[in-house]
């Protein structure tokens, strides 16, 4: 497990006045929402206003993501499960939805909380996705991160 060495996503963010848009898949139910109610958990506890909006899947988080953003939103934390199987789509959807929430964040200025998981099999997603006996909680990760970038441009941006 990487989570060695990770920042303390414990620390308290102050996220009033924060609008933070969740962009979540819905493959792999149990482990997407567990990272959703990680998410939640953080933003709620920071005082941030959030909503959630649910996409087929990886693939489409980049787009929804972009969409939010341009509406006003100050971040987004996108969500996602893609678990390697048997073909070379694995590789594809996980670069697609690596590459295109980069130039999401890239094009429109804003963060994006990057909470998709790249998984060899279920069990890796059930120790990472915050759930009881998870190891880590991503879904509050990439919420943590989210709000603080999104104060750290407010910061340099003045």
């Amino acid at each position: 497990m990487s989570g060695a060495g990770a920042p303390n996503a414990q620390e308290r963010v102050d996220g009033s006045g924060l609008n933070v848009v969740i962009v979540a898949g819905t493959w792999h139910e149990t482990i997407s929402d567990g990272l959703i109610a990680g998410a939640q958990r953080t933003l709620d506890d920071a005082g941030a206003t959030h909503t959630l909006v649910r996409v087929a899947g990886s693939f489409e988080l980049p787009v929804v993501s972009k969409a939010a953003l341009e509406a006003g939103a100050d971040a987004v934390v996108a969500l996602g499960v893609i678990i390697r199987g048997g073909t070379p789509h694995f590789e594809y959807v996980s670069a697609a939805a690596t590459d295109g929430l980069t130039r999401v964040a890239l094009d429109t200025g804003k963060p994006v909380g990057f909470g998709v998981l790249t998984l060899d099999d279920e069990a890796q997603g059930i120790d990472r996705a915050g759930l009881p006996g998870s190891k880590e909680d991503k879904g509050a990760e990439a919420a943590h991160a989210a709000m603080a970038t999104a104060l750290t441009l407010r910061g340099l941006r003045g």
